[in-house]
């Protein structure tokens, strides 16, 4: 990534697993991020966390309404539980920017993690109904947040599989996708698929726990240009 291209981003719910792992990716690739929490302490202690392990990046805390405000674009990475009454919380710092969800709507039983059932479709949909003047994208549902985490692990080889309706705020994350991982953004198509790719990771979790391991996903059979951000 070029410093041309730096961005400042916000991460709501910064400081859990998937939202301190993205923070640390992109800071580490050279954007300027805000990682959001409802208690303003743990997000300093989780930015101060994450620039001791990516030293020179800059990454600040905030509450997750600060964090939202500051930035243009904004990721959503929140437990679904109680999703729908932050994302109305943040309307007014959300409207006309760009909202990237990677909220997958879970839920565990004795038998296992599965897919919940949302009116809306999927959690992205719901944020998109919330906030109707900003463009909601789903991507990042199916990064593991321990490999994000970790300055050795090689994300390269996974695919971030990216959903949305406005396909130049597609392209702007999957540009981010590329940064994250070293590896490949997807176009997977219109926004209603979050449907399918938010309950996916279920699946990844399910797989994960029987072969003890840190699966992701790869698509075969594309040309192996498709889905690079030219430098």
């Amino acid at each position: 990534m070029t410093e041309s291209h730096s961005t400042r981003i916000a991460v709501v719910g910064g400081t859990g697993p998937q939202g301190r792992g993205l923070g640390y990716r992109l800071a580490r690739a050279g954007h300027e991020v805000v990682l959001g929490s409802r208690d303003i302490q743990r997000a300093t202690a989780a930015a101060e966390e994450l620039s001791r392990l990516a030293v020179g990046a800059r990454i600040t805390g905030a509450t997750n309404l600060a964090a939202a405000e500051s930035a243009g674009i904004v990721l959503l990475a929140v437990p679904y539980d109680g999703h729908a009454q932050l994302v109305t919380s943040l309307v007014p710092a959300l409207a006309g920017k760009l909202v990237v969800s990677c909220v997958n709507p879970l839920s565990f039983d004795r038998f296992g993690p599965y897919g919940r059932t949302v009116s809306a479709g999927s959690g992205a949909e719901e944020a998109a109904g919330i906030v109707a003047s900003a463009t909601v994208v789903g991507a990042f549902h199916h990064l593991a947040a321990p490999l994000l985490l970790d300055p050795e692990a090689d994300l390269s080889h996974e695919d971030v599989l990216v959903c949305g309706d406005d396909v130049a705020a597609k392209e702007q994350v999957m540009a981010l996708a590329a940064d994250v991982t070293g590896g490949r953004g997807l176009d997977a198509g219109r926004l209603r698929l979050a449907r399918q790719l938010e309950p996916l990771t279920a699946v990844l979790i399910s797989v994960n726990k029987r072969y003890k391991t840190r699966s992701g996903l790869a698509l075969t059979g594309l040309a192996p240009a498709v889905g690079k951000v030219p430098a």
